[in-house]
């Protein structure tokens, strides 16, 4: 079904609204990920945590959580604009085909809750985030154990790219668009399958460095290549392999003397 619907040649019309579609994506791409760098620079300013997790002076933590998540979101919409992208195309492709009326509106809707997910996955990474700098600050001996914490969620994380489970979340995030729900709930759906899919490599840039510009690329080529390859399992199992390399690498130097 995927393979016929992206194989589906569209009239003039609805091909001069694809490209619209596609340049809208590029535009929202690039400012997305122009305001990530800011924010990363902005950020790597205020010095490693628990300081960066802190909210500024005369800013409240109510306002610092919008920030926050506000700002994650941006993130995420360029570490997930690449692989989201073919999925949506799929989507307006069906409603094309099936002959439903306001296509750009209903693509919008559906990427919008896909975000809003994510939002709300912002919102947890933030109080987990000032939880463990509070928990740094009360007890500085905590800071001592994060390099090997940190090289175990990547150890697990690698192992978990080789479940079984792991593999029915890409298939998930593969699945042919269904127009029987709302645009919104498709987006919302598709915003789960697409989070739980790759959690250990989200649970791997968390631990790396949520503002490293370098593991953000990395990370978003990961779940982008595992997504949309046709071999997606395989490179899963390749990035886990990475991964377990990379975890007993930072247990050890953590652990040994």
């Amino acid at each position: 079904m995927t393979s016929t619907l992206s194989s589906v040649e569209l009239p003039r019309e609805h091909a001069v609204s694809e490209r619209g579609f596609l340049a809208v994506s590029a535009l929202i791409f690039i400012a997305s990920a122009a305001a990530t760098v800011a924010w990363c620079d902005s950020m790597s300013a205020m010095g490693e945590m628990p300081m960066a997790w802190m909210p500024m002076c005369g800013q409240t933590w109510w306002s610092f959580a919008a920030s926050f998540t506000g700002m994650w979101t941006l993130m995420m919409v360029a570490m997930m604009l690449p692989s989201l992208l073919p999925m949506l195309r799929r989507y307006r492709v069906a409603l094309h085909v099936a002959g439903k009326p306001n296509v750009d509106a209903h693509t919008a809707l559906a990427g919008t809750a896909y975000f809003a997910v994510w939002g709300l996955i912002g919102a947890m990474v933030f109080a987990l985030g000032a939880a463990v700098a509070q928990l740094e600050m009360t007890w500085p001996v905590l800071a001592r154990t994060l390099p090997a914490a940190s090289g175990a969620v990547v150890l697990a994380a690698g192992a978990l790219q080789f479940s079984a489970w792991k593999a029915r979340q890409l298939a998930g995030c593969r699945a042919a668009p269904a127009l029987g729900s709302t645009a919104w709930r498709y987006g919302l759906r598709l915003g789960m399958r697409c989070a739980t899919s790759c959690a250990a490599l989200t649970a791997i840039l968390l631990v790396i460095g949520v503002m490293d510009l370098r593991a953000m690329p990395a990370v978003s080529a990961a779940i982008t290549l595992e997504r949309l390859v046709p071999a997606g399992d395989r490179v899963a199992r390749c990035i886990g392999a990475v991964a377990i390399v990379a975890g007993l690498l930072q247990l050890a130097s953590a652990v040994l003397p």
